[in-house]
């Protein structure tokens, strides 16, 4: 009779187990699972995209001033009224007073140029010497204002302010002392010294100078 042939036996052991596919549909080979991607680089000249400025960077804008407001009107200053200090001396004694009051001036720190002398009688014989050269000169100096200046009642009207004003009542005629007291008056800024007779200055000055 004729020999049935059998269907091959493969052993397991040498093929493997074999899948069971499900509903009969062959099982699908598993993907391996990627890993992390690595950053792109960045791409040089292209910037990234612009963030606008916090509040407290950014440029502000030209704003109009507005005007202060206006307080009250100042008024002008009241005038300064300097100190007067009297040194008793006599007409013969008035000048050398007047250039010991100037060296104590100038010892206790005052600056040459804040001391301005003017003289009732006789000039100063600084102011005569500098005179002999012509009056341009003579206020030229004045004008600088580094030294002590000493002029005469004639010609003080002339003189600007200075802080001290020191008048030596050394003679001239009777109206020349209130002259030189009412100049010295208005030119002192701090301190007015006055160099003679008491008495006669005390009158001058009682007489509204």
């Amino acid at each position: 009779m004729p020999l049935i042939p059998e269907e091959p036996q493969i052993h397991e052991s040498a093929q493997g187990p074999r899948a069971t596919p499900a509903s009969g549909r062959t099982a699908p080979t598993p993907r391996p699972v990627p890993g992390p991607r690595p950053a792109a680089p960045s791409r040089p000249g292209r910037p990234g995209p612009l963030r606008p400025a916090p509040p407290m960077q950014r440029t502000p804008r030209d704003v109009a001033a507005k005007p202060a407001p206006s307080g009250p009107a100042v008024g002008a200053a009241a005038p300064v009224t300097p100190q007067i200090q009297l040194i008793p001396a006599s007409v013969e004694g008035a000048l050398d007073a007047a250039e010991e009051a100037v060296d104590l001036l100038l010892d206790s720190g005052r600056a040459p140029g804040d001391v301005l002398v003017i003289t009732t009688g006789e000039q100063h014989p600084w102011a005569a010497h500098e005179l002999s050269f012509g009056e341009a000169s003579y206020w030229a100096q004045h004008d600088a204002g580094d030294d002590v200046f000493y002029t005469d009642v004639t010609i003080a009207a002339r003189a600007a302010s200075r802080p001290v004003v020191v008048v030596a009542v050394n003679g001239g005629p009777e109206d020349a002392a209130a002259s030189a007291l009412s100049a010295a008056h208005s030119r002192a800024g701090a301190l007015l010294i006055v160099c003679g007779d008491p008495q006669r200055i005390n009158s001058v000055l009682g007489a509204g100078v």
